[in-house]
Parts: C-alpha cells; structure tokens; sequence
C-alpha cells in the first residue's frame, strides 16, 4: 500500500490525520501508554520487517526530538520519537506526542486555569463549564459532552459488549469498566483517601467515600428535602415517598422496597443466622440486632433521653419511651380504635381480644394469633420455668428473678419493674384518676381499680374455692380464705412466736407487747388497740373471741351514740347480737346448717 505524504515541513496539525473530535483525549492518554494506536501511524500498518533502514537528523539541534527513518521496502519516510521509539507520519502529530515526555501543556483554561496539551482536550473541558452537550443519541435522545461518552452509550442500546475478562470471561461495553473490573481479581487498590489512608479500587468509590469525611451531601429528595452523600441512598429514600418495593420474596411474596430488607426476610425462611456473638455465642440473623445484644454485654448505653437523662441501649427502646413524655400513641387498633405506645402492645392487643378475626396480615401478628388460638406458650423462663406466650410477658417475668426496676419516678424516684406499674404510681402524684364508675361516678387511679369496684355493683364473685365452692369477689380474698382449709398462718409474732393467718392479726397483736393504741375515741378520748380484737384462740377449732362487748373501739362508741349494745338483729325472730358472728350462729337454729363436726374416739 503507498502512501501520498506531504512534504514534512508543509504539514500542520490540520492536514494530520484527525480521529473523532472527541478521540484526542483518549489519543493522549492512549500516547502515555505507549499504545498501539491512536492519530499516529505505528508500525502495525507498514510491514512486519524493515529491511533496510537510514536515518537522519530531523533537528541537528535537538536530537532527542525526533528521527527520519526510511523503510527501503516502500520508500516511505517516517518520524521515530528518540525517547520511546513510536514511529509517526507527520511532525504536527510528534511534536503533539513529544508533549507527554516534556510535560508540557501550552493550552490554558481562562475559566479555572486548568492546563492541556492538546487544543482539542481543551475545548472538551471547555463544556465542563458551559454545560453544552453537542452529542445526542439518536435512540432515547440523551445528550453528552463527548463523543467517546456517546459511543460508550449507544452499546447500552445495541447490547454489545466487546470487552472481555479474560480470567473471568465477563463481558463489558467500556474500557474503563473492564479495567476496574480487573482489580477484583488483582487485588489492587490504587485510590486511597488521604484523610484516612483507606485504599479503594475504583476512583468514583473513592469520591463517594471522601464524603464521610467532609460531610458533603450532594443530593437532595424533591419531595422533602432531605439530603444524602450518594445517588443510590436517595434513590432508596424516594421508595418511602412512592411506596414503591421492587424486591419481593420468592417464597411467600413479601414485597420490600430496599435489597437489604429482602435478604434480612430471607433468613425467616432459611432459618439462617450468620452473626455470632463474640462473648456468648448467641446468632443472630442480622448484625444490627448482634449489635444491639452485644451491648447487654458491655453495658453500653449510647442513646441518652435529653427529658430525664435515662439511656438506653437501642434507638428504638429510646424513641418508646420517648412517647412517655410526650403521651404520643401512633398505634391503632383498627377494630376497636384503642391507641397505643408501642407495636408489640397492639400485637399483643389484637392476639388477646379480636384474635377471631381476619388480622394475620402481619407475620408478628400472625404468631401472636396462633399463641392465642393453640394456648402455644414458646417463651420459657429458664430460672424457673414457667412459660408466656408473649415476649414481653418473659422480659417483665425475669424483673422477678434479677429484681431489676429499670422504671424510675420522676417525683420521688421509686423504682418499677413495669412501666404499666409506674405510670398507675404517678398518678399518686398527680391525682389524676381518669377511670369513672359509670354507675356511681367514682373515680380510679387505674382500670384494675375501677373493674374491681364494678362488682359492689354487678354482685359478680368471679374467684371460687376449690375446695367448698365459696365465691369471692377478689382474688386476696380467696387467698386469705384457703388459709382455714390449709390451716397456714404465715405471719409469725417475733417476740413471743404467735402465728396468725392474717398480717392485719399480727399487727394488732403485737400492739400487746408494746402496748400501742392507736385508736381514740372522739367523745372521751380513751385509747384501743383496734377497732375490734380477738386475743382469745379456741385450741380445738383454732378460732378467735373477744374478751367482752366493751374490748374494742367499735363497741365502745356505742355507748356515746346511744345506739344498742346488740346492733345486730334476726329477721327471722327479732333477737339482737352484739357481733356478726353471733348472729350467723343464731341463724343456724333457723335453718339447721351444721357445718363443724367433731369425731368421737
């Protein structure tokens, strides 16, 4: 193939051969290289072997500048450059090559004073601050400031992918991508942060990374405001915005909006937990919630409350009990419309009072209700075994064993092992009583109160004994009651050893060792020990009577009031009693009940 050249000192940079006007960036950096193509003519386009060679000084007085050479074969002429050797046709495009050996950079940006060597890299920067993109794809219309950025582009279009891993065999539209895919397997990190000194294999991830550093947060949401230091953090946020989830479950069709919640779902299914604790061994499916338990270990707290300055180990522990300040109840219960503080409380909610409806669209819910339905009871205390079918049922249940009060009052500063117990306690301080009888408009500190209360009105005796069938309407009542079956007497006198089945015995006992009487009549001011005493104990049938009529306050102010020494009248015959007892006795002989019955030897 012959080649028409011009004479050499008629050549300017125009009559070059010129690549596409976005070419000469890549040129210059292919140059740097020593690549193998580019403006320049190698010797990849004369013949595989020179046969004879002669040379000549193309500058006497700069030698390292440049070499003729020519090649007998074809008779041509050509420039070699002295320092790497690279053969070229004309001058114009040596003399641009000799620029990467000198440093050399005559073109200036008047804009940021940034310097090029080539005119044509100039102008491309040049749009950098113009904003012009001359370069539209013909496809979707997207426009660029480079050709080559086009070129690149239009193979997202075609599909092809001409670049290729050779370890891997990956394919790749760019150069570019292909070189910083090769790092993966090399290893090689070139970028490293100057702040830090972390290395990264890719400049763009550096970038990225400068940001923690400088606290750049370059992309903002159109919708709130909120800015980020990454595209693919606000492109996640935008998903709260749109309620878009793109990533769903395979198994059983849950739909997330972030890949990271999809591959935390996954590991219900697999049963997977990959994090281990360092000091327990315990594992856990996600490194958020590892963290979170290592700091039962450690005792870290780092979440401070800035109202009462309690910490808290988690964030969400902490914005929970925010909402004991503020009275905030974000969760509904969408069949009753009850508020409430936390989630877990709706859950829990829901699984005990509308557990027979359609409310499973939860996964926590769903369990709640299966608990619910079977009387399933998974969380087991491991002190003393007894079982809960909530969670929060065992967390509070261990504050029994540790004797762990972690609710403190603001007021007086009593420690509560629940936060239900603490908020019913403040209101001693407040007074507020916001539970109403709606039968006699009484007041209670809490709904416990007020349901107790509701059975002087009802009648009801929900608590039964086993053992006679008596009824009661409190659950201390039975309690006190089982004692005559028993025959326990917890409550023991320290002083003379005396055991009593009621607390209230023994203190009104002890008043006779130290001879207390609290108790004063209004009318004469004379003193007793209680209201109404027994000090004398049947041995047989362990049951207690009083001394006489006039032992007690009680009976001593009747004689000021003038009311009967016997206020206790039978319906049945008109007798009157001094005591209720005596009465229930006296009705007997009415109805011929004999409960007490005494065997014979």
């Amino acid at each position: 193939m012959v080649v028409q050249e011009t004479p050499l000192g008629y050549i300017s940079v125009e009559s070059a051969a010129v690549p596409e006007p976005n070419k000469d960036h890549e040129d210059e950096s292919q140059d740097q290289k020593g690549g193998k193509h580019g403006d320049s003519e190698s010797t990849d386009n004369a013949e595989p072997k020179l046969k004879t060679v002669h040379h000549k000084s193309s500058n006497e007085n700069n030698p390292t500048m440049s070499t003729i050479h020519s090649d007998t074969s074809t008779g041509q002429e050509f420039l070699q450059c002295d320092t790497c050797g690279k053969h070229f046709k004309y001058r114009s495009t040596l003399e641009r090559h000799l620029r990467i050996h000198t440093g050399e950079k005559p073109y200036l940006c008047n804009t940021c004073g940034k310097r090029f060597s080539r005119s044509s890299t100039l102008n491309t920067h040049m749009r950098t601050h113009t904003g012009e993109r001359p370069y539209s794809c013909i496809t979707c219309g997207k426009i660029y400031s480079q050709m080559s950025t086009l070129n690149a582009h239009i193979k997202i279009h075609s599909g092809e992918k001409p670049y290729s891993c050779i370890t891997c065999g990956k394919a790749f539209s760019r150069t570019s991508r292909l070189s910083s895919h090769l790092r993966i397997h090399t290893g090689e990190k070139p970028y490293s942060c100057k702040i830090c000194g972390k290395k990264f294999n890719q400049k763009s991830i550096l970038n990225t990374h400068i940001r923690i550093h400088t606290g750049e947060k370059p992309y903002s949401c159109n919708t709130c405001g909120k800015r980020f230091s990454w595209t693919k953090l606000l492109k996640a946020h935008s998903r709260v915005h749109t309620g878009e989830k793109p990533y769903s479950c395979k198994t059983c069709g849950k739909r997330f909006s972030w890949t990271s919640g999809l591959y935390s779902h996954l590991r219900i299914h697999t049963g997977e937990k990959p994090h281990a604790c360092r000091y327990c061994g315990k594992r856990f499916a996600k490194t958020s919630t590892l963290q979170t338990h290592i700091r039962i270990h450690t005792g870290e707290k780092p979440f401070p409350c800035k109202t009462c300055g309690k910490d808290f180990r988690c964030n969400s522990h902490l914005k929970s009990h925010m909402r004991t300040h503020t009275g905030e109840k974000p969760f509904s219960c969408k069949t009753c419309g009850k508020d409430y503080g936390r989630n877990n409380a709706l859950l829990v909610h829901i699984g005990r009072f509308h557990s027979g409806e359609n409310h499973c669209d939860d996964e926590n819910l769903l369990k709640i209700h299966n608990n619910t339905q079977t009387g399933k009871a998974p969380f087991r205390c491991n002190t003393c075994g007894k079982a809960f079918k909530f969670r929060s049922g065992l967390y509070s249940h261990l504050r029994t064993h540790t004797g762990e009060k972690p609710h403190a009052c603001k007021y007086c500063g009593k420690g509560f092992s629940k936060t239900s117990t603490l908020q019913t306690h403040i209101r001693i301080h407040t007074g507020e009583k916001s539970f109403s009888c709606k039968t006699c408009g009484k007041d209670f500190r809490c709904r416990s109160s007020l349901t107790v209360h509701m059975r002087t009105h009802t009648g009801e005796k929900p608590f039964s004994c086993k053992t006679c069938g008596k009824d009661f309407q409190y659950s201390s009542s039975l309690m006190v009651h089982m004692r005559t079956h028993t025959g326990e007497k917890p409550f023991s006198c320290k002083t003379c050893g005396k055991d009593f089945q009621y607390s209230s015995s023994l203190t009104v006992h002890m008043r006779t060792h130290t001879g207390e009487k609290p108790l004063s009549c209004k009318t004469c001011g004379k003193d007793f020990r209680c209201r109404s005493e027994k000090p004398f104990s049947c041995k047989t049938r362990g049951k207690d009577y009083g001394r006489n009529n006039t032992a007690t306050l009680n009976t001593h102010t009747r004689i000021h009031t003038g009311e009967t020494l016997k206020p206790y009248c039978c319906n049945t015959s008109g007798r009157t009693f001094c005591r209720t007892s005596e009465l229930k006795s006296h009705i007997r002989a009415h109805t011929g009940e004999r409960p007490y019955f005494f065997g014979v030897r």
